[in-house]
């Protein structure tokens, strides 16, 4: 499975740079890619750095290999921490794919572990934000910094308000 899921990421982001066009699912999926639905994040690096990161912690398209499509292409060109990603630039890129589980809402600090899940942090009804941080990320070791820079991410003042935060795990093809 993992070879499939970064080639549609590498694909959808090749044709949509190169001709402007959103691809289609392959054919020759597994049938999982075009059946299950899933949150799902595309990183793209370039030389070790970070060059995009965009996804969905909820399902949005019809099934796993389209949430990969758009999300990498979203990742390539829509990251407002980057400019998007230039055709010279291409050969330089690696791929990450993240199949997210459903969020579960954490009701004990002590339910969370970074190596194991990441989390979102929401606020608010009527002016809500949100932060997601992946699991198992370089440099993140505690819960503390977890939410901090989770918080950070989505502009949350963690002493102000009420947060809400939920777990999930990520099955990360690379």
């Amino acid at each position: 499975m993992p070879k499939f899921y970064l080639k549609l990421a590498k694909e959808a982001v090749e044709r949509y740079i190169k001709k402007g066009e959103i691809i289609s699912p392959f054919n020759n999926l597994p049938k999982e890619a075009l059946t299950k639905k899933s949150g799902a994040f595309v990183t793209i690096m370039e030389n070790g750095n970070l060059r995009g990161c965009i996804g969905t912690y909820l399902p949005t398209k019809n099934n796993i290999a389209e949430e990969i499509i758009y999300n990498a292409v979203a990742a390539a060109t829509e990251d407002y921490r980057f400019e998007p990603i230039q055709s010279q630039e291409l050969s330089s890129l690696s791929y990450s794919v993240y199949i997210l589980s459903e969020p579960e809402l954490v009701k004990d600090l002590k339910e969370l572990d970074p190596k194991k899940y990441g989390i979102i942090v929401k606020t608010g009804h009527f002016t809500s934000k949100t932060g997601l941080l992946l699991p198992d990320l370089e440099g993140v070791d505690t819960i503390e910094q977890q939410i901090s820079i989770t918080c950070q991410k989505g502009g949350i003042d963690p002493l102000r308000g009420n947060i809400l935060i939920y777990k999930f795990t990520a099955e990360k093809f690379q």
